[in-house]
């Protein structure tokens, strides 16, 4: 669907399993209101971030039953949004652990959060346990070692991820904040940081990236699941037939 300013991409579902979020941050309330009003007459669920609270609170007059969380800026309506094939699977699966090393970290770490749930994932937020404090993150591992995929939100030197993925034995995606003092360049510091761990098993999405962090966690734990790729994501919704090649590589 096209407007003047947007084009609204109502066949991402279909494609990739689930539709797209509402990039807030530079749209002018407008703009992001008839978005939204273009996604809700196709009965699309919305996931918006950046959203300020004047965004939210004309979204629920108009449509009522908006979820929004002001410390993250998180906006939803419609949802949770499972993938296709899982509509009558029941609730939230899996579990994707959102850990956070201090409270000025929560506001990227609660925006990965909300995005997993909103796209199906059972989540856990486990907070203020960096490093400097490591023994709060001892504490927890039984509840981080339970997840399919961990997500670390760390600023500061970002070392969170690192130690974490020495850990446990499931995937460990870096969030990386803009939080810390001058010298942490507005997250490069933690950002380069997570680049650099020698941990194995870390994925690095960008500066306060929530939304990117959640929704690559919750690909992850689906997997885990047993969830596949939309059916249209094959010819006539089938998996290609393996490539003897496939079978040598796959079986050794």
């Amino acid at each position: 669907m096209n407007m003047d300013f947007a084009c609204l991409d109502d066949g991402r579902r279909e494609r990739t399993g689930y539709p797209e979020a509402v990039y807030c941050r530079g749209k002018t309330a407008e703009q992001a209101m008839a978005i939204i009003a273009s996604m809700r007459a196709k009965d699309i669920p919305v996931l918006a971030t950046g959203a300020e609270k004047d965004l939210a609170d004309r979204v629920e007059k108009l449509y009522g039953g908006v979820s929004y969380d002001p410390l993250s800026k998180v906006l939803s309506l419609g949802g949770p949004c499972v993938p296709p094939g899982r509509e009558s699977g029941g609730g939230p699966v899996g579990l994707v652990a959102v850990a956070c090393a201090g409270t000025s970290d929560l506001a990227a770490a609660r925006e990965a959060l909300l995005t997993a749930e909103f796209y199906g994932s059972k989540t856990e937020l486990v907070a203020d346990v960096g490093i400097a404090g490591i023994h709060r993150l001892f504490a927890r591992l039984d509840d981080l070692r339970r997840a399919n995929v961990i997500v670390a939100a760390a600023g500061m030197e970002g070392a969170l991820a690192g130690v974490i993925a020495g850990l446990v034995a499931v995937p460990v995606i870096a969030l990386p904040t803009s939080v810390g003092y001058g010298a942490s360049f507005g997250g490069a510091a933690a950002l380069l940081g997570m680049l650099n761990s020698c941990s194995p098993g870390i994925s690095v999405v960008n500066i306060d990236n929530g939304f990117g962090a959640g929704y690559l966690a919750n690909l992850i734990n689906q997997g885990f699941c047993g969830y596949s790729r939309p059916a249209s994501a094959e010819p006539d919704g089938q998996r290609s037939p393996e490539t003897q090649e496939e079978k040598n590589y796959a079986h050794g």
